[in-house]
């Protein structure tokens, strides 16, 4: 019982803690946790995850990806498809088909495989993956067009491609043989999808009346995940996948049903789950397996990344508006994950007790599809989507809340330094004026329900609440964390702090220091104070800024060499150095000095 005990405890530590170390060294996540599973399993021996789990792993795998789908679920938004419909919904029919057929014909070619052999091998390979395609999108942030393209296609193809492969399946295996392929197809559908869209129901009905208490509903939003999973799965092989895919589009979509918390907790859920799943995985594939990769593996790799991908992409964009950067990159972003080796690790255990030699290619070939395309994809994409110009310079893109006059001045001086601003009011009065002075300014109120989906937030990294009200401004950083993450989510306090008052309890940093706030700034630029980016030199630096603009100057941003822009907050402020700008708040008639020509 204690070496169980201490290896949940390993499993859990190590796969959370490659997960933060990738997001500090800025490489994909799955990368660490398959080489963590890797190392201990086949590499030394010590994780042995039959043994530890025994009959249990596989229906727990299942139950883990059901979640996982279901949280993808929960982000598709049908309004999305109004940014490019047609070529998603030909993404997840006609490219997965492509992809199904020339993935079986690699196979069939490169392992000499039979035919149903072959196109089992082209199903795995169907699905993309939402867990490595997700974080790949917050890492390049490309526009709304493309981003909501490759999440649609990562999520959708996954319960399509188990369908698929497990039908194929079946009818290697026998089951079925005196019943059409296209009847378990839509028996698949119609349970699946039937089933899915009765939960969804169901679930939102119950939240839309107040039936559920709030700390109730998280657990009841996961408890009828596995009873639709498990229902489904009784009923029609692998078509619980489906189901509660379909449930999380249905619950998604419902109108006045409040989901946030439920979306929150399933991302929480996600990242422990994958933790585990891609660590105990990886830990279950023998030494002989790895050993049997040989050039043939490079070979299909090369042309499921060369050749499928671009055929896949090509065929469901053709004779569409999408532009062709935007093409390209889809190209370029197609790693598969945890459903393709989840699905591997199930069937190839039937094949083995089925006799069929297929068992030791499925395996070694799938898990080295998925390090490889992650590889590939998630190193090479960053830098093909701004060769592109599809990705957004998200350290340079803010999102200012406030569009009254002071706020529309920073607002130039931060383009004036290379910035991309977004500033949104419901202030019809104030967004009409900024639109007039050629600023991006949107009529929104961003406390809003649906709000956010009708914004471009791609292109931004940085969220500045400052109004007048600090209330809406802590709501406002509040909600915007979700999107930003906290780090990112500034507040400029609104009142003045009197002596004796309690603390302002903010919802983001503290914005420009203990010094700025709203009516602070606003007196200041009454009296004709100006926001102005200066240059820091080997000659002017900090010291000389002080003596030219006067202790009284507000530095408020930070302008790197690169062109990354930092607000400077109270706790953490921002040192500014050589070859650097900062973006302040100055007196009037104050110039710095020229820099001399060389």
């Amino acid at each position: 019982m204690e070496d169980i005990l201490q290896a949940l405890v390993a499993i859990v530590t190590a796969g959370v803690l490659a997960q933060w170390i990738a997001w500090r060294i800025g490489v994909p996540s799955i990368l660490l946790l398959l080489a963590v599973g890797l190392l201990a399993g086949p590499g030394t021996g010590w994780l042995d995850p039959d043994a530890l789990f025994g009959q249990l792993l596989l229906p727990v795998v299942s139950l883990s990806v059901a979640v996982i789908l279901y949280e993808g679920g929960l982000s598709l938004r049908l309004r999305e498809l109004r940014r490019g419909g047609p070529v998603i919904l030909r993404l997840c029919t006609l490219g997965a088909l492509v992809t199904w057929a020339g993935a079986s014909l690699l196979a069939g070619l490169l392992f000499d495989l039979p035919g149903r052999s072959a196109w089992l091998v082209g199903a795995l390979f169907i699905v993309t993956g939402p867990t490595v395609i997700g974080p790949l999108l917050r890492q390049i942030r490309p526009n709304a067009s493309v981003g909501t393209a490759l999440k649609w296609e990562g999520i959708v193809t996954d319960p399509l491609g188990v369908m698929v492969a497990v039908l194929v399946f079946e009818s290697m295996a026998g089951a079925g043989h005196h019943t059409h392929p296209m009847v378990g197809v839509l028996r698949t559908l119609g349970i699946g999808g039937g089933l899915g869209m009765a939960g969804g129901l169901t679930l939102a009905f119950l939240l839309r009346r107040h039936l559920l208490p709030d700390h109730l509903q998280n657990p009841v939003s996961l408890m009828m995940v596995f009873a639709v999973f498990g229902l489904c799965e009784r009923v029609q092989s692998e078509s619980g996948l489906l189901a509660v895919t379909i449930m999380g589009i249905v619950l998604a979509n419902r109108p006045r049903v409040d989901i946030r918390h439920i979306v929150e907790f399933k991302e929480s859920l996600q990242v422990l789950l994958l933790a585990v799943l891609f660590v105990v995985l990886a830990a279950r594939v023998d030494r002989e397996v790895l050993a049997s990769i040989s050039w043939r593996h490079f070979l299909f790799l090369a042309g499921l990344v060369v050749l499928v991908r671009p055929a896949a992409v090509l065929a469901s964009a053709l004779g569409s508006a999408m532009p062709w950067p935007e093409r390209f990159f889809l190209v370029a972003v197609a790693p598969r994950g945890i459903v393709a080796a989840a699905l591997a690790s199930v069937l190839a255990l039937e094949l083995v007790e089925a006799g069929r030699a297929e068992a030791t290619v499925l395996v070694p070939l799938t898990f080295f599809v998925i390090v490889g395309t992650v590889l590939i994809y998630g190193l090479g994409s960053p830098p093909i989507a701004r060769a592109l110009g599809v990705a957004a310079r998200a350290h340079r893109g803010v999102l200012i809340l406030g569009a009254h006059e002071w706020a529309r001045r920073l607002a130039q001086a931060l383009q004036q330094v290379g910035a991309d601003v977004l500033l949104v009011d419901s202030n019809r009065r104030n967004v009409l004026q900024g639109r007039l002075e050629g600023l991006t300014v949107e009529h929104e109120n961003i406390l809003a329900e649906g709000a956010l989906e009708d914004l471009d937030l791609s292109a931004r990294g940085i969220f500045l609440a400052m109004t007048s009200n600090d209330e809406v401004n802590a709501l406002a950083c509040l909600r915007m964390a979700e999107v930003f993450g906290r780090s990112q989510v500034y507040q400029l306090v609104a009142e003045e702090e009197r002596d004796g008052a309690a603390e302002l309890d903010l919802g983001g940093r503290r914005l420009f220091g203990v010094r700025a706030t709203f009516p602070s700034i606003t007196r200041r630029f009454r009296q004709g104070w100006q926001f102005k980016a200066t240059g820091l030199s080997e000659s002017f630096g900090l010291d000389d800024y002080s003596a030219l603009y006067g202790e009284e100057a507000l530095p408020l941003f930070v302008v790197t060499v690169n062109g990354a822009l930092r607000p400077i907050d109270s706790e953490f402020p921002s040192e500014p150095r050589e070859g650097q700008k900062l973006v302040g708040l100055v007196p009037p008639e104050k110039e710095p000095p020229r820099r001399k020509e060389t």
